[in-house]
């Protein structure tokens, strides 16, 4: 059974005949009977500001002060809007409100398929639809024939997007600005930086609101992210349409740009100009860096297993056998992530943060010790060369854990799997 139940009467012509409008409200009124007992969401979706057409036909908007429109507005939830990528996404925002993943789209067959191109946009695989055709409920006599198509032309597919990416772009930043922390140890030849949760368009509270990635698990779609991501570009000063992410596997391979790429990677390095690498995380470290001398760069995604797989130092070495990177020349910044104070594991993974050196783990005796995996980062990119004071890693709100700054950032040990990304990030300048 459905847990909302989305009826598209968005572009519906209706003749004048007063049987038509009847027949309209019995059948809202039977689809109401069937599913108010079980939905705990029901919206009727139609167009707004539309213009009466001639010859004797007009739109919804005619029966707001004639009989029975009232009817409609109170068995179900109407959103009124002349974009439809404003409407799903209101309605959108409603089903997650309510956390619903099973939804019904009660729609005429002609528009089906044009209703789907923008659900494929604007919704993830965490929802489940269902089609039931609207038309097939009463007679054709009683409607507009249809000037629409069923399947959109590639055309239509591109104004679908279009539309999409223009309502999303009108929409509000939330909770706050978008803010960048940068490191003083970054030379001016590249453009660095690592994101906070602020500044972004995504409404979920666990994603709100810079949430940069989207996946199959999630209710930030693609889209929404892109938007985010467009927002972040035009801040930062990068190219949004040149832009890498790492493909997360928490271990140590690393891809050179400009070779095959892996399946999956946590580091990525280059020395090509204007293309912006970056690593993700939400407790995981986040690390960028950068040889001013041979102007090359790179970014690690480093987990506790990543830590231990040494993903760091793999970037380096990375860094020096393709590009005859100096260890002694590479900056490198930690971005904010979990700390010691937060993050514990099992004592037998833990032994191995102690074996590197006894500070990284905090209450070795207990079941769970707390692990510091920065300070064993640092421990291990020392001795592989990097000089002490080329590695940022403390002051400011690079050192802040994101655990314990919900305000600030995202946080999978905080908030669960459903949890927003923030990324740490680097280009050369053209």
């Amino acid at each position: 059974m459905a847990e909302a139940v989305v009826i598209d009467l968005f572009s519906l012509k209706l003749n004048s005949q007063k049987i038509c409008h009847q027949t309209l409200l019995k059948t809202l009124t039977g689809i109401h009977h069937h599913h108010a007992p079980k939905a705990k969401l029901l919206c009727v979706m139609c167009g707004g500001n539309v213009t009466k057409e001639r010859d004797g036909e007009n739109d919804l908007s005619d029966m707001e002060a004639g009989n029975g429109f009232p009817l409609l507005t109170r068995d179900f939830e109407t959103i009124s809007n002349s974009s439809m990528a404003a409407s799903l996404y209101t309605i959108k925002q409603k089903i997650d409100e309510k956390n619903l993943s099973h939804i019904k789209v009660i729609v005429p067959e002609h528009r089906k398929t044009f209703v789907k191109g923008f659900i494929d946009q604007l919704f993830t695989e965490v929802y489940d639809f269902e089609f039931e055709d609207l038309q097939g409920a009463w007679g054709e006599s009683l409607l507009k024939p249809s000037t629409e198509i069923n399947v959109p032309t590639a055309q239509q597919l591109e104004e679908i997007q279009s539309e999409i990416e223009a309502y999303l772009r009108s929409l509000p930043t939330l909770k706050g600005d978008l803010t960048i922390i940068t490191s003083p140890l970054i030379p001016d030849t590249f453009i660095h930086g690592f994101t906070t949760r602020t500044g972004g368009i995504s409404y979920i509270p666990t994603l709100s609101s810079l949430n940069l990635f989207s996946s199959s698990k999630r209710r930030d779609p693609k889209v929404v992210v892109q938007e985010n991501l467009r927002r972040l570009a035009d801040a930062a000063g990068f190219n949004a349409e040149k832009f890498y992410r790492i493909k997360t596997d928490h271990a140590n391979d690393v891809w050179v740009m400009g070779k095959k790429e892996p399946e999956s990677y946590d580091g990525i390095v280059t020395n090509q100009s204007g293309v912006t690498i970056t690593a993700l995380g939400a407790d995981c470290i986040t690390i960028v860096f950068a040889d001013p001398v041979k102007k090359a760069c790179g970014v690690a995604h480093s987990g506790w297993k990543g830590t231990l797989l040494g993903v760091a130092m793999a970037t380096v070495n990375a860094m020096t056998a393709e590009y005859g990177c100096n260890p002694e020349d590479i900056r490198v910044v930690l971005g904010p992530s979990v700390g010691p104070c937060c993050f514990a594991l099992p004592r037998e993974q833990a032994t191995s943060f102690y074996d590197l050196h006894p500070s990284c783990v905090r209450q070795f005796d207990s079941l769970n010790p707390y692990v510091d995996i920065r300070k064993a980062t640092r421990i291990l990119l020392e001795r592989g060369g990097i000089l002490p004071q080329h590695i940022h890693d403390q002051k400011g709100d690079l050192d802040l854990c994101t655990s314990c700054h919900p305000d600030k950032f995202f946080s999978h040990v905080r908030d669960g799997l459903n949890f927003g990304t923030q990324i740490g990030f680097i280009s050369i300048r053209e």
